[in-house]
């Protein structure tokens, strides 16, 4: 199949942030209308245990189950919205160091939609590091979503 022709995949990092489920409902809307597929990207970071390697091991596990279990969740609530089962990405490591690989990695991927954050400390840490330098290194584009934004208006703008 020409790359032209494989349906639009719109990847959303799914953190533990409020203003997240913005970023998932915008790009599921986005992919309703587009017939495109949604990504979704869960970076489970490393913890300051390394020195306790069977805690570490079992905070590992337990992080990672947790990380499914939102993914599985996700999936319900965005697949009947989508029109399609997302496809799912759970690594671990620094977040934007696996979001830059996973970019480079997967050529299907063609737009990161982010939800900006919604508290004082602003629009969250991969929004600043991904609209500095590395911007320009990137191969697709990216969507900021407002993270404050009510579903109506999420529906209403895509």
């Amino acid at each position: 199949m020409q790359a032209s022709l494989d349906p639009r995949v719109f990847l959303v990092v799914v953190d533990e942030t409020e203003e997240h489920g913005v970023a998932v409902r915008y790009a599921a809307r986005r992919a309703q209308h587009t017939g495109g597929r949604i990504a979704f990207l869960y970076v489970i970071e490393p913890s300051d245990l390394q020195h306790w390697i069977a805690i570490e091991e079992l905070a590992r596990e337990e992080r990672r189950e947790a990380a499914e279990q939102l993914m599985e969740r996700l999936c319900d609530e965005v697949a009947p919205i989508a029109g399609s089962v997302p496809i799912v990405y759970i690594r671990e490591g620094r977040p934007r160091d696996e979001l830059l690989a996973l970019i480079a990695e997967e050529p299907s991927i063609s737009i990161l939609v982010l939800a900006a954050g919604i508290g004082p400390e602003g629009p969250g840490p991969l929004i600043a590091y991904l609209t500095g330098k590395p911007a320009a290194r990137l191969r697709i584009p990216i969507t900021i979503v407002p993270g404050g934004l009510s579903v109506e208006e999420i529906d209403a703008l895509s």
